[in-house]
C-alpha cells in the first residue's frame, strides 16, 4: 500500500482552544488600547499572530505594537497550558489512523511550550509522526506553506494526503496545497463557510469523524 498522510490542524480541531484564544487576544488588544469585537476575533483565530493582528487592525496600524500584542496574548493564553481540553475523540482518531497505516502530521501556528501543551492535551504522541509549526515556515495559513511543509515531513504528495481543520484559513491553505480538505464544526465556524472555503466533507468533531471513518476520505 502506498504511504498516505493525514495532516491535522490543532487549535479548534483536536484541542478545544478557539474561544480561549478569543478571550486572551481580546484582553491583549484591550491592554494595548484597542477595542476589537469578539466575533471578529473568533473569525480570525487560525491565523498566525502577525497576520491576525494585521487582519484586525489593518496594515496602517502601529507595527511597533505587534510584538507587544503577541507577547501579551502568549502570556495570557499560557495561563491555561496545564488544562487545555482535547476535543472528543481527538487522541483516539489519531491512534486509529496510525494503526491504519496513515502518517499523521500536525500543521499548526503554535510552537514551543504552547505546542507542547497542545500535544499533552491530545495525548497521542505515539501516533504523531511529525509537526509543522510556525517556526518552520515563512507564511502561515491561509498560505499553503504549512500544509506543504507537513507533506514534505511525511514524504507524501498532495494527492495521497488529507488535511483536517476547523477554520476557513485551514480549508484555503489545504486547497491551495492541492490536498483534500475535511472541515470540523468544533471550532465554531459554520458548515457553509467551511464548504465554500474548500472542505469536501464536514464533521461535527474528531469523535464524529472517527465514528464515520469508514465512509470518509480517511478510509
Amino acid at each position: 500500500m502506498e504511504q498516505r498522510a493525514a495532516v491535522f490542524d490543532v487549535d479548534g480541531t483536536l484541542v478545544d482552544t478557539n474561544h480561549l484564544h478569543v478571550v486572551t487576544w481580546w484582553e491583549a488588544f484591550r491592554q494595548a488600547g484597542h477595542t476589537v469585537p469578539m466575533h471578529a476575533l473568533h473569525r480570525a483565530v487560525g491565523l498566525g499572530s502577525t497576520d491576525l493582528i494585521a487582519h484586525l487592525l489593518g496594515e496602517d496600524r502601529d507595527h511597533a505594537q505587534d510584538a507587544e500584542l503577541d507577547a501579551a496574548h502568549k502570556a495570557l493564553y499560557g495561563q491555561y497550558f496545564d488544562r487545555l481540553p482535547a476535543l472528543p475523540g481527538a487522541g483516539e482518531l489519531l491512534r486509529r489512523l496510525h494503526r491504519d497505516g496513515w502518517t499523521v502530521v500536525l500543521a499548526t501556528s503554535a510552537s514551543g511550550s504552547e505546542l507542547g501543551a497542545l500535544r499533552r492535551a491530545i495525548d497521542a504522541d505515539e501516533a504523531i509522526e511529525a509537526t509543522a509549526s510556525s517556526d518552520d515556515v515563512q507564511e502561515g495559513k491561509p498560505a499553503p506553506e504549512p500544509v506543504e511543509h507537513a507533506l514534505e515531513l511525511a514524504g507524501v504528495p498532495a494527492e495521497r494526503a488529507v488535511f483536517v481543520g476547523d477554520t476557513v484559513w485551514d480549508m484555503r491553505a489545504g486547497a491551495k496545497a492541492g490536498v483534500g480538505c475535511l472541515g470540523l464544526l468544533c471550532g465554531g465556524i459554520p458548515r457553509a463557510d467551511l464548504t465554500e472555503a474548500g472542505a469536501r466533507e464536514v464533521y461535527a468533531d474528531p469523535a464524529d469523524l472517527l465514528a464515520r471513518l469508514d465512509g470518509s476520505p480517511l478510509t
